[in-house]
């Protein structure tokens, strides 16, 4: 196998064709289709399927490409760590929840670029994802809560802070004033999605009070228009504390004070074990630690 091959047949898996790879790559459709073929002639299996609309992996070609594109990642950081002399070199790609990127990312990307002017900087936002893709080495590493990613004895998690809930409301609401969530029942709530295997936080505030979920409770998928929901009607959510008092959502939203003890949840630092960061991520990580630690103490 060469290198080539595996870059051809990298971007026909990623753009699911022939013509999309050849565009991403700069080379033409025959170039790619004869790069790949020669490729599962090495390999004596057959990778990709033709299809009229687009190109599929077969079986062999769905495990090749979940380990190769492990490698490949393993070997462009190991160019990357190769050529650290010149500091225009390198990059960081790293994942984080909306919150954690709201609260500690643009303080610590600031002080990354003190030391970092030039290095190529990537940031993925994301609930359900980063963990698989910290682990198969496409992202360096993530910032989220560990219930957004099932157990993997593969990645490594580092408490940065914890989060405390609260009931959000648009300032003015006409339920501002309720101290009990059974006084918020009837309301119309806005309940965040998270992945098929944790609560929401909606679900999770509402067990741990003995109720049920509100029967009037849209499913929102985006942490943006959840706020944006909250901040233009009378829908409820939850939120973050912090969020509230650390960000533009504070300018608009306000915690409803209710009786009851809301749950918390911890962010993490997610990384993957036995497999050291290179030097500008291992900077971005230590500058999102420093953030985090700052955000903890002022709380």
């Amino acid at each position: 196998m060469r290198l080539r091959q595996i870059e051809d047949f990298l971007a026909v898996a990623e753009s699911g064709g022939i013509r999309a790879a050849a565009r991403k790559r700069g080379v033409s459709q025959p170039a790619i289709t004869k790069s790949v073929r020669r490729l599962e002639t090495d390999l004596g299996a057959q990778l990709v399927q033709r299809t009229p609309h687009g190109v599929l992996l077969t079986s062999s070609g769905r495990a090749f490409f979940e380990r190769v594109r492990v490698a490949y990642a393993e070997l462009r950081r190991a160019e990357d760590e190769v050529a650290q002399g010149a500091p225009s070199v390198g990059s960081v790609e790293f994942g984080v929840g909306p919150v954690a990127g709201a609260l500690i990312v643009p303080e610590a990307v600031a002080a990354f670029r003190k030391q970092f002017p030039d290095v190529h900087v990537r940031i993925l936002e994301g609930l359900k994802q980063l963990g698989p893709l910290v682990r198969e080495g496409t992202l360096d590493f993530a910032v989220g809560a560990r219930h957004h990613v099932k157990s993997d004895s593969a990645l490594a998690f580092r408490p940065l802070f914890i989060h405390q809930l609260v009931v959000a409301a648009r300032k003015g609401h006409p339920l501002r004033n309720a101290r009990s969530l059974k006084d918020l029942a009837s309301a119309e709530w806005v309940n965040l999605v998270p992945p098929a295997s944790a609560q929401s936080p909606l679900e999770r505030t509402m067990a741990a009070a003995g109720m049920p979920l509100p029967g009037r409770a849209i499913q929102c998928e985006s942490y943006h228009v959840l706020v944006a929901l909250l901040t233009r009607t009378d829908m409820l959510g939850i939120l973050t504390a912090r969020l509230l008092g650390k960000t533009l959502a504070g300018d608009a939203l306000e915690a409803i004070p209710v009786a009851e003890r809301l749950p918390a949840y911890t962010t993490y630092l997610i990384t993957r074990v036995g497999i050291p960061l290179n030097r500008p991520a291992a900077v971005m990580a230590k500058m999102v630690l420093q953030a985090a630690r700052r955000l903890a103490k002022a709380a």
